[in-house]
């Protein structure tokens, strides 16, 4: 039986949750994930966990932050001045908000605090310095990438 290797392209159903036990996303109910493995579509904890799985087979995996998103970073935490934001707009802790950097790249933060003048802002991936658990479940071995041997 195949067993799944970088430069595959497949297709898993998973269930992620944090150490807590919550779930933060599931293919439940949707079209499972493909990807190619080794590509960097996924994280690398991901790409290590499916490789070496045959298609049926499930089993859970933890990835330490280092090999998900990484640790939060305090400098990513910015302080917006309230003057910023629309006049009208209610803001709250934990919102998610859109800003966009001086070259149009649009990113997202969450709102972590309000103060009396400013808003403060983490733009940190909101799973960053987090370990992450992921019930996995091979479903199919699509193919791999088109071998090119140049004479």
């Amino acid at each position: 039986m195949s067993q799944v290797k970088s430069g595959d392209k497949i297709k898993v159903h998973y269930h992620g949750k944090l150490t807590s036990g919550e779930t933060f996303d599931s293919s439940e109910g949707r079209e499972p994930l493909e990807f190619e493995v080794g590509s960097g579509m996924v994280i690398k904890g991901f790409d290590d966990g499916v490789t070496g799985m045959t298609v049926g087979e499930k089993k859970t995996i933890n990835i330490p932050f280092l090999e998900a998103y990484g640790p939060r970073n305090p400098d990513m935490v910015i302080e917006m001045p309230k003057d910023r934001f629309p006049a009208d707009m209610e803001i709250e802790t934990g919102m998610p908000l859109v800003m966009s950097d001086g070259q149009g790249q649009q990113f997202q933060v969450t709102v972590v605090e309000i103060k009396e003048a400013a808003v403060m802002l983490d733009a940190n991936h909101p799973l960053a310095g987090q370990d992450l658990i992921f019930d996995l479940e091979l479903v199919e071995i699509v193919g791999g990438s088109p071998l090119i041997i140049m004479p």
